[in-house]
This record gives C-alpha cells, structure tokens and sequence, in this order.
C-alpha cells in the first residue's frame, strides 16, 4: 500500500554537522572537508542505486563536483552555528519501478531549483536488507544560498523564516505527493498518496458524505520509533519469521506501532468485507433474488473470506461494466450508495433479539411492522435477524440451494397467478 512520507532537516555546524559529511555519507563516497581538515570515506556504504546533480543553468561547472559542491557550501558560511544544508527525506513508493522513481525525485529537485535557485544533490537508497523491502526512499541535500554564475549568494530567506518556511514546505509536499500519485496512476495502481494531515483528511471525508473514510482517519499519527528501537525491532521480526512464531514487539515504542498497524488493518479488511457485500448485494437483486435472499448472500460473502465462488466473481465482473456506463452518476450519489450499503449491514448485524429484531425481518420480507405486544415470550416470536444469521450460517450449501429453489417457485407461482388474472381481464367472454 503506497504510504506518504516527506520530511525537512536542517544540517546545522552548531550540531556538529557539515553539508561536506552529508553529502559523502548519502552518496557514498570520499570527500575531504577543507574547512575542517577531515576525509569522509563511506565508499563502502551499501545500498545506493543512484546519485546525480541537479543545479541552476547558469551555475558554475564545478557544481556538478559533489565535493567542490559541498567545500563551497561550507566556506560560504562564516557563523559557528551556520546552517550549511537543507535535507528533504522522501519515501519512494513501491509499486513502481526503479526508473520511475528516479524520473519522479528528479522532477521533485527540478521543482525546488526552479522555485528557490539552489543546488540539489539527490541520492535514491534502496530498502535495508533486514527491514521492510518496500523501503524505498531518497535523500535531495540542497544548498541554502542560491547558486549563480559567481557561486553562491544570498540565503534562501524564504525557507528560513517562521512565517512562510511552513507555507513553502507544505506546498512542496503537494508538489510531492501529485508526482507520486502519477506516477502510480501511469502504471495502473488504484492507491494514491495524500500529504495533508490526518486531521484535515477526515474533515474532508465528512463534507463529502464518505463516514467510513472519517472513521478510519479518526486516529493519531502513527508514532515514529527512532533509530535504535526501529534497529531492535527488525532484529526481532527477523528472528520470528526464522523461527516461524509470531511477531511480537521488545519496546514500548514497537508495541504501539504494531497495535495501531493492527487496528488499521483490521479496519481495512471490514471496509473490504462491507464493499464487497454491498456488490454482492446488487449481484444478487440483479438476478432476481429477493431482499431477503440477496442480503444474506451478501452477509455470507462477507463472512467467508477467501471463498468466493466463480459465479459470483462473474456477476461482479458484470456488475464492474455496468459501473463504467454509469460514469455519469455523481460523486454525491456514489457516496450515498456506499454509505447506505454500509449503513444497511451495521443495522442488520447489530440489531437485538427484541422489537428492532422483528421488525427488520417484517421489513426485509416486504411486510409493514408487526403489533408485537411486549408480552411475546421467546416461544412465540420469530427468531431475531442475529439468529437467523447464524442458522443460515451454519446450514450446508446443499441445504441454502434448496431453499433458495423453493423461494423461487413460490415466487413462479405468484407471476404464473398474476397472468392468469391478466388474461382474464383481457378476455371479454370471461368478464363479469
């Protein structure tokens, strides 16, 4: 599942940091620090699949020299607490190919030497070899002074500033996230990535109707674990997944991780399941199943996960054309019919054994509300929906085909009725 990830730091000298040590560890490579008189070898760091240079037309050709690069940046500062680099840590998304996520996070340092001037050394690391294989990500280290024919010049203010440094990052995570959500569209994936916060997402949801969406967003932004406690945990699963017992997590920070994803996961599969139900549903009243019939079939596809039968999956198939010659048919409308679906099976599932019971099966089998009198025993009222369910549950298929037969020619016999009273209203010689 494509995930969103873009953060902004800083390489400050007032933290022992150099833009000349950044930029040899994030490429990889060996760069002498002039300023300070230091090697930075990491020439045999692991997991680098591309670095390049994105610069201004007009700049210097020794920009394209990661450590000229790098060794002016740091003498163009004077201060002890100079800040010498900017980082913008991107999370690249998996389902897409190796060369298009390098065309994406070149567009990306594009975007930022076009909007501030500056130069862009960009650096695309593969996952960790004992962490999530979907891991990919890069890091774009950019200068914070301009970069012109004369070398580097005033300070990007912009950035800088409390009153429109959030402004301008906020906009470039927009810019982030279209480049992704492009990128996955062009390769046919449905998931698409969203930069805004969680908070604003599900106000979004709830103007437009879509509750479950709000519910699912309702959350906390998932706690980030750190270094250390991200190293232990992935030791961890590690040496679960080779001793084939469950996962189960060593730190406090891990524990939370793991119930959130948890929950989040669990909450995905029931959307899935009330999706899914809701079509099968439409499958089933299509075919001419009652109310009734269909919704239990939907209920008991929601139920058996992992057994969906071809039948079915070709009625869905049917149903997904019809879909695309709905085109027409607005947001608004589409999100009440997956509101109502979901609405639907909540109140068939969490109804209770009295009054509310009975009446929902009165009224699925096209009856108007009973007189049920408060003083119907359990003896003489009709099973509640919750025990119906499970009895249809726990019947052998064999048993629900037969059933399901007998519904229909019961309702044969109903049409066959109705015609002959049709043709007898028809016939003068039989009219009164």
């Amino acid at each position: 599942m494509a995930s969103y990830h873009l953060s902004v730091k800083t390489i400050k000298r007032s933290a022992g940091r150099t833009a000349t040590a950044a930029g040899a560890y994030r490429a990889g490579e060996r760069i002498e620090c002039q300023r300070e008189g230091r090697v930075h070898d990491y020439t045999r760091k692991q997991g680098i699949e591309e670095t390049f240079i994105v610069a201004p037309e007009n700049a210097p050709a020794w920009a394209q020299d990661r450590s000229k690069l790098w060794n002016e940046a740091e003498a163009s500062e004077t201060r002890r607490n100079s800040v010498t680099a900017r980082e913008w840590e991107l999370a690249l998304p998996s389902e897409i190919s190796a060369e298009d996520r390098s065309q994406i996070t070149r567009e990306f340092a594009e975007e930022l030497v076009s909007r501030y001037g500056v130069a862009v050394d960009v650096a695309i690391h593969a996952p960790h070899r004992e962490g999530d294989q979907r891991n990919h990500h890069a890091h774009v280290l950019t200068s914070t002074r301009k970069l012109e024919p004369e070398g580097f010049t005033a300070k990007t203010r912009v950035l800088d500033s409390a009153k429109t440094g959030g402004v301008e990052i906020e906009q470039m995570r927009g810019v982030w996230a279209e480049l992704q959500n492009r990128a996955l569209e062009r390769v046919g994936e449905v998931e698409r990535v969203d930069h805004r916060s969680l908070e604003v997402q599900r106000e979004a949801a709830q103007e437009r109707g879509d509750i479950l969406s709000a519910e699912e967003l309702d959350r906390d932004p998932e706690l980030k674990l750190g270094p250390a406690a991200n190293s232990m945990e992935r030791r961890e699963k590690a040496a679960a997944e080779r001793e084939g017992r469950e996962y189960k997590p060593v730190t406090e920070r891990g524990a939370v991780v793991h119930a959130a994803r948890q929950a989040r996961a669990a909450f995905r599969e029931m959307r899935e399941r009330v999706e899914f139900a809701r079509e099968v549903y439409g499958v089933e009243r299509d075919a001419g199943q009652g109310r009734v019939s269909a919704g239990l079939a939907a209920l008991r596809a929601a139920t058996s996960k992992g057994r969906v039968t071809d039948d079915v999956r070709e009625r869905l198939a049917r149903i997904t054309d019809r879909g695309q010659d709905r085109g027409g048919q607005s947001d608004e409308e589409q999100a009440g019919g997956r509101n109502y679906a979901r609405d639907r099976l909540k109140e068939i599932m969490d109804k209770d054994a009295g009054r509310d019971g009975q009446a929902a099966v009165h009224k699925l089998d096209g009856h108007s509300d009973p007189e049920l009198g408060e003083e119907t025993g359990r003896e003489e009222r009709k099973p509640s929906v919750n025990e119906r369910l499970k009895d249809v549950l726990n019947k052998p298929r064999e048993k629900l085909e037969i059933e399901d037969g007998r519904d229909q020619d019961k309702d044969q016999e109903v049409e066959n009725d109705r015609e002959i009273d049709r043709e007898i209203d028809r016939d003068p010689g039989l009219s009164h």
